[in-house]
Parts: C-alpha cells; sequence; structure tokens
C-alpha cells in the first residue's frame, strides 16, 4: 500500500497553471477586454463558500467508504436563452425523485449534485466548425460564444462571462431556497411528480414507494421521530467542469478559518477527458484547490497516468477528495475497469469510484440528431456495478446529463422514443440528455443494485 507523498510538493498559486500548456481555451480577439471582465469578476462574491465545499468532502468520503451514493446529474450545458425558474425547479424535482428512490429502496443516504449553477462551458472535438464553405469558431458554451452559425454570435465575448456569473447566482439562490425552504421535504413527495410523466408505468411504480414511504413518515411522527431537520430540507450542492481557467481563477479565495485555497465558483469541480494532462494547466490549477474534485477517466488512460494524476491531485490520500468519473461506453467496461480497479486497489489510494454512462454511449441517428441509447446507459451502469462486484471494490456513484424537462433526446425507455422521435421536443445546445422518465428508471434500476450489494 501506498502512504501519502512526502517529497516536496511544487509551489502553487492561483494563477500558477498560466505557466502550463493548456487544452480548450477560446481565443478572445481583445486581450484587455477579457482582462477588464476578469477583474470585474475577481471583486464580486463567491457563488459557494469554503465551509460548504469541506462538508461535501466529508459527504464525499462517505461515499468513498461505502457509507453512502453520490447522485450527480444536471444540464450538459446551460443556456442563457432557456433559463428559467420552472426548468431549475423541474431538474432539482427529477434529482429529488431518484434520491428518494435509492435512499428508502436501497437503504443508503444519497449524496445530491448538480450539474447546475456554472456548467457552461464545454470542450469540444474541434475548434472550428465548417459549413458549406464557410469556417467559423466552434460552440463552446454560451459562457463563451453563440450558438448561432454567423461571426457575430461566433466570436468569443468577455461579457458573457458575466453573464454567467449572474444566472449563476440566481440559479443558486433559487435551489438554496428549494431545498432548505420546505420544497424538499419528505412528506410533500407526492408532489415531486411531474405532469407529463403522470402517465408512466414508472409514476405508478413511484406512487407506490411514495405510499409506503407516507406510511414510514406516520409511524415516526406516532413515536414523535419525524422532527429532524434532515427530513425536512435536502443538502444539495453544485458543480462544473473547470474549463475555463480564467473564469475559475476568479474565483480563488483563502478561506479565513483555514487558510486554504477554495475555487468558489461551485462546490466541486472536475477535469476533462480532454484536459487531464499531469503537465497541463488544468491539472495544476485543481491541484491547489481544496474543494472536492472529479477526474473524467475514459478508455483511452493508461495506468501510470492514472497513478500519477492521483498522486497530484491526491496526495494525502483523502477519502473526500478525488471522485474518478469512469466513462467508458458500454463495450468498454468490462474490458478496461478491472486493471484500473486492481491497479488503484494495489497502491492503497482511496478514491470515490462514480459511473458516466453518457459519454460513451453517445451515436448519431439515421435522422443526423446526435441521440443516446438509452438500453448502452443501463447496459454501462450494471457493468460498472458488476466490475466493481467482482473486483471487491465500491461502486460509488452516478454522473449523468439528464433534465425535467419532456425532451426526446434519448432513444429507448419504458416509454420508448424512437429515432423518428427525436426531432419532437429535441432542445439540448450540446449532448442529449435524459428526461424525467428515463431518469426515474434509472433510479429504480440502481436502486435494486444497491440493494443487492449492501446485503
Amino acid at each position: 500500500m501506498s502512504e501519502p507523498s512526502t517529497s516536496p510538493r511544487p509551489a502553487w498559486s492561483p494563477e500558477s497553471w498560466r505557466t502550463r500548456p493548456i487544452q480548450q481555451q477560446p481565443d478572445y480577439p481583445d486581450d484587455e477586454h477579457l482582462r477588464r471582465v476578469l477583474k470585474t469578476l475577481g471583486g464580486f462574491p463567491p457563488l459557494v463558500f469554503a465551509g460548504e465545499a469541506r462538508e461535501l468532502r466529508r459527504q464525499f468520503a462517505e461515499v468513498t467508504q461505502g457509507r453512502a451514493f453520490l447522485l450527480q446529474g444536471g444540464d450538459c450545458a446551460e443556456s442563457f436563452a432557456e433559463f428559467s425558474a420552472a426548468k431549475i425547479r423541474d431538474t432539482f424535482k427529477v434529482l429529488l425523485q431518484m434520491a428518494i428512490v435509492m435512499t428508502f429502496a436501497a437503504g443508503c443516504p444519497v449524496v445530491k449534485v448538480g450539474r447546475m449553477a456554472g456548467q457552461f462551458a464545454k470542450p469540444r472535438s474541434s475548434g472550428n466548425e465548417t459549413v458549406g464553405d464557410v469556417t467559423l469558431p466552434a460552440y463552446r458554451g454560451d459562457i463563451v460564444n453563440g450558438i448561432g452559425f454567423d461571426l457575430a454570435n461566433r466570436t468569443p465575448d468577455p461579457e458573457r462571462l458575466l453573464s454567467a456569473y449572474h444566472q449563476s447566482t440566481a440559479s443558486l439562490n433559487l435551489l438554496r431556497a428549494f431545498a432548505q425552504g420546505g420544497f424538499a421535504d419528505v412528506h410533500q413527495v407526492h408532489r415531486w411528480n411531474l405532469d407529463f410523466i403522470a402517465n408512466s408505468a414508472l409514476t405508478e411504480k413511484y406512487s407506490q414507494l411514495a405510499s409506503r414511504l407516507d406510511e414510514t413518515l406516520a409511524f415516526m411522527r406516532a413515536c414523535g421521530l419525524d422532527s429532524a431537520p434532515q427530513l425536512r430540507e435536502a443538502s444539495f450542492f453544485t458543480a462544473h467542469e473547470a474549463l475555463l481557467l480564467d473564469y475559475e481563477e476568479a474565483f480563488v479565495r483563502r478561506d479565513s478559518l483555514t487558510g486554504d485555497w477554495y475555487d468558489c465558483s461551485a462546490h466541486m469541480l472536475w477535469i476533462g477527458d480532454r484536459t487531464r494532462q499531469p503537465d497541463g494547466a488544468h491539472v495544476e490549477f485543481l491541484r491547489g484547490v481544496n474543494n472536492p474534485i472529479g477526474l473524467k477517466v475514459g478508455p483511452t488512460i493508461q495506468d501510470d497516468d492514472l497513478l500519477r494524476l492521483i498522486d497530484l491531485l491526491n496526495p494525502d490520500n483523502d477519502p473526500g477528495r478525488l471522485n474518478l468519473i469512469v466513462r467508458m461506453g458500454a463495450d468498454k467496461v468490462e474490458q478496461h475497469l478491472p486493471r484500473l480497479l486492481r491497479t488503484v486497489q494495489r497502491e492503497g489510494h482511496q478514491v470515490l469510484w462514480s459511473s458516466d454512462p453518457m459519454h460513451g454511449n453517445t451515436i448519431k441517428a439515421s435522422s443526423g440528431y446526435k441521440t443516446r441509447d438509452f438500453a448502452r446507459i443501463l447496459a454501462e451502469v450494471r457493468q460498472f456495478f458488476d466490475v466493481h462486484q467482482a473486483e471487491g471494490t465500491y461502486a460509488g456513484g452516478i454522473h449523468i446529463e439528464m433534465t425535467g424537462q419532456n425532451v426526446t433526446e434519448c432513444i429507448g425507455g419504458a416509454r420508448p422514443i424512437t429515432e423518428d422521435g427525436l426531432s419532437d421536443r429535441y432542445h439540448t445546445h450540446c449532448d442529449p440528455r435524459l428526461n424525467a422518465d428515463q431518469s426515474l428508471e434509472l433510479a429504480f434500476m440502481i436502486a435494486e443494485t444497491l440493494k443487492q450489494v449492501r446485503r
């Protein structure tokens, strides 16, 4: 078993990433404009607080040690045009439903983290996009440029960083109100249903579970045990990919209680599969902030690189620090995951393992729409659990792109969406998302699997 690293660590500062090679950054035409905006951002209040990030780190440690489960979900990429209180409410509702299914059916605490209030930037496979004989910068998310295919839209604009901050602030205000103001009270569990899935077989299954929960709460109330604040409020945290390091640096603050650095743009940040170079800027930046962090792990990662990244990002071997988010594809989990689990386990690293079954299962439908097959998403999650069980390790979480909106973006599900039906309500600006019906179906499958594993 490896011990925490005792070798001297290279000096870190909020700007030390600037000395490293960097990937996936926009090319702003006016550097002075960018500097003015970043200075303004640096003077704004933080979006989250160090104490909240420490609490999430504590809860991550519970997951890592097999005592809880991580549910992480939300938009592929938030947009300015579709921002609304109803959209935030409905996604929050679905996450609450998924959490209650897992908690009640599997007897397992669920840590809830939303890809919300900051998930605006997206990595791209190419820096440019060509349509006909016109080539323009690729769309990198509303925080960078617009989705419209013209030069004005596609030119990166620093003012969008300010818009992203203000939308994140409003989103967080609403999420905190929902989580703490009575909306998340488990006594209201029947009210979390969404109208558009009212006739679903899954809704009936959920209603039966909710009725059983009502009976349990009535018993607790009769015994004088239902006054615990955990029944009336929900702990809810936010996360996004730390892609635009100029933006992230603007929110680095030194905690007044501990003296540690935190990135106060979100409770958790993660590094994507395209930006996880051990000597790169993104790893350099996130190794120095004390938030819990994630690392996307794809099928191309080599054992030595993974170990080096773990040493860089979690040198103290803290069980609450690092979430390895496995994104393989349904046909690659059994091929690659066992060797990674054995490598990490052999070295004694304490990490949280979660499954991202979305990104490795993206396909192009015959109609031209980018989509995901729900059957393959379920298959990857099942294989993720099966491999962990075979290796004697703990499958600790799920990381999905989903929405509470009635979209038709992923094919399949209990009320199957066909390729021909994708065009009905295909609203995503980037990647296809699960709708509420599909998300709830996934939650029931995970709950049953967790119940078996915990037995």
